[in-house]
């Protein structure tokens, strides 16, 4: 599509939105509408107003169609995968996010959850929060990430045995450890041992041991064997905390209720799922 000088913003996005885009970058707009960059940040500035279109990252703009004026912005689904190819970082939609996706979510998930490779701070877009989290070495899981269809094309999404094991590394994002495993209960219908074994090589020795005991209290045990194995095959698994913070010695220590002998894991409270 190619614009003279007087052709407006408003055309260019109307334009966009039958095409099945929700997102532009002021380059591209600024080359499609043949204007200078002043007169195209007047011109974006003005539909921001109106609240038509917002611009959640400099120089990446989303425009809000009609059915979601009320929202603010349409939903993060809709153009995480361009936000992130803006900011030129790999990324995935994973722990309670993915959750729901596969299934398993007992609640509503406030926040659309990322992990990338850059810190990021939260994202206020419309109604939706995106939380970013941290992941250096997110590359060593491109094998353990699937692609999602969304309403505007696709997604990149942590795979069933990626999403357990992410649960289990970030518990806080995962509403605390009874959540964890609430949800781990729904997704291990759905997880393959093999590749949670494959999967685990990229975590820490302390997350996978975490998740195999998880397991293992509701009986996954043709979940846990590969896993174990792969885990324990080099050196003896040290004794580690389930909840490190009730054994932090800050004025209230909880005392020890169990300890697994497999995976080496010191139990203090026991995790009650919803």
């Amino acid at each position: 599509m190619m614009l003279n000088q007087r052709s407006q913003i408003s055309t260019y996005m109307t334009h966009l939105l039958s095409e099945g885009q929700v997102v532009f970058s002021r380059e591209d707009a600024q080359k499609e509408l043949g204007v200078s960059r002043r007169a195209f940040l007047d011109a974006a500035e003005r539909q921001q107003r109106r609240k038509h279109l917002i611009s959640p990252r400099h120089g990446f703009y989303v425009i809000v169609p009609p059915q979601y004026l009320g929202w603010g912005a349409p939903p993060p689904f809709w153009y995480i995968d361009s936000l992130m190819h803006h900011e030129d970082h790999p990324y995935y939609v994973g722990l309670l996010k993915a959750a729901e996706l596969y299934g398993a979510s007992h609640q509503a998930v406030m926040e659309f959850q990322v992990v990338t490779n850059k810190r990021m701070p939260r994202i206020r877009i419309g109604r939706s929060i995106i939380a970013f989290y941290y992941r250096k070495d997110i590359k060593a899981l491109v094998n353990a990430v699937v692609e999602h269809k969304t309403d505007t094309g696709y997604m990149k999404v942590s795979s069933v045995e990626l999403t357990a094991l992410d649960l289990v590394r970030y518990p806080h994002a995962g509403g605390g450890l009874d959540n964890v495993v609430t949800v781990l209960s729904d997704l291990s219908e759905q997880i393959q041992p093999r590749k949670l074994a494959k999967t685990s090589s990229a975590f820490e020795v302390s997350t996978v041991q975490r998740l195999g005991h998880l397991l293992d209290r509701f009986a996954k045990h043709n979940l846990t064997r590969p896993l174990f194995n792969k885990v324990s095959k080099d050196s003896a698994l040290p004794w580690i905390e389930l909840e490190p913070a009730l054994a932090s010695g800050n004025g209230f220590t909880m005392e020890p209720i169990e300890r697994d002998e497999c995976w080496h894991v010191i139990v203090r409270r026991k995790p009650e799922p919803d």
